[in-house]
């Protein structure tokens, strides 16, 4: 049977303070608490239950990694009942810090590049994190279309504390987002009350809907074999267009080539970066990012990054 605590090996070159550093760029966060040196989450099991409530059960776990050759993962609250479950687990935090990913060639490509080499060098080791439940980056897409970054984490707090679920540990109590099913019959109204718009809402509940009936996933969203096909069908998904769908690309599907060109806070980084006294315009960030072919979704995670 599973232990208390597992090791996940990491690929190099990698730096879990940089992860962490990024991982606490907003005090709002609400589904996870960065400590010193650790991070603690309430994730869902693999698989449902045999159980009368049918509910997934959760596990509360605290990964450290002092080193930077191995996180160490210990469940603090529940733990998986059978190797299937354990698995899930690790898969569940390898996508989520993009363990699995060779850096080599990207440190390699922008070691010399005027923009991103300096980046490059300060953030050595960061990790593109990622949202692996598909459900969870799309709500988060859809609530942070033409919003602040402050305000687009109180919506989903507010989602995850009216629709999900959650554990008490030493006193703090921590969220899971919400199951797809928890929305798929939500009243568009109950999620106004929320301050979302009409037009999220309906989308939030749409894809919820498409989700529980099995239309959607992420697993079918990587079985029509690129990732530009997986665009097109989220794209015809009411409420999500060309930006939402590149960013789930980029965090959840982890596509490298992801390139979210109309996002306002990467064309406030490259602004800055370059000096400029306006924002680039869309023809301006291609040529920008021309030399950085297939390694798009790592130049915008770092572009990000130099905001904060």
């Amino acid at each position: 049977m599973p232990g208390s605590s597992f090791d996940l090996a990491v690929s190099q070159p990698f730096s879990f303070a940089r992860c962490l550093e990024y991982m606490t760029r907003s005090p709002l966060e609400s589904l996870y608490e960065v400590r010193s040196g650790s991070v603690i989450r309430l994730l869902r099991a693999a698989r449902e239950p045999d159980s009368d409530c049918g509910a997934p059960r959760s596990y509360l776990v605290d990964i450290t990694c002092p080193d930077d050759q191995a996180l160490h993962v210990r469940f603090l609250q529940g733990k998986p009942d059978s190797d299937e479950e354990l698995e899930g687990v690790k898969r569940y935090i390898r996508e989520w810090f993009d363990l699995d990913r060779d850096l080599e060639p990207w440190q390699q490509l922008v070691a010399d590049d005027p923009v991103l080499g300096k980046l490059a060098a300060e953030f050595y080791g960061l990790r593109l994190i990622g949202i692996p439940d598909l459900y969870e980056a799309l709500c988060w897409a859809i609530a942070g279309q033409q919003v602040n970054l402050p305000f687009a984490y109180k919506l989903k707090a507010r989602l995850a504390e009216t629709y999900g679920k959650s554990v008490i540990w030493e006193g703090r109590r921590y969220w899971r987002f919400p199951d797809p099913s928890a929305l798929a019959g939500a009243d568009i109204a109950a999620l106004q009350s929320l301050q979302l718009t009409r037009a999220k809402s309906a989308a939030i509940i749409e894809t919820a809907s498409r989700m529980t009936s099995g239309e959607l996933s992420r697993a079918g969203l990587l079985g029509l074999g690129d990732f530009a096909s997986a665009e097109q069908a989220l794209v015809h998904i009411r409420g999500i267009g060309p930006w939402t769908a590149n960013y789930v690309r980029m965090r959840c599907l982890r596509d490298p080539s992801a390139f979210p060109i109309g996002d306002v806070g990467l064309q406030n980084a490259v602004r800055s970066q370059l000096s400029m006294d306006r924002k680039p315009t869309p023809a301006e960030l291609r040529e920008l990012f021309a030399p950085w072919a297939g390694w798009e979704a790592y130049a915008t995670f770092y572009l990000w990054h130099s905001l904060y």
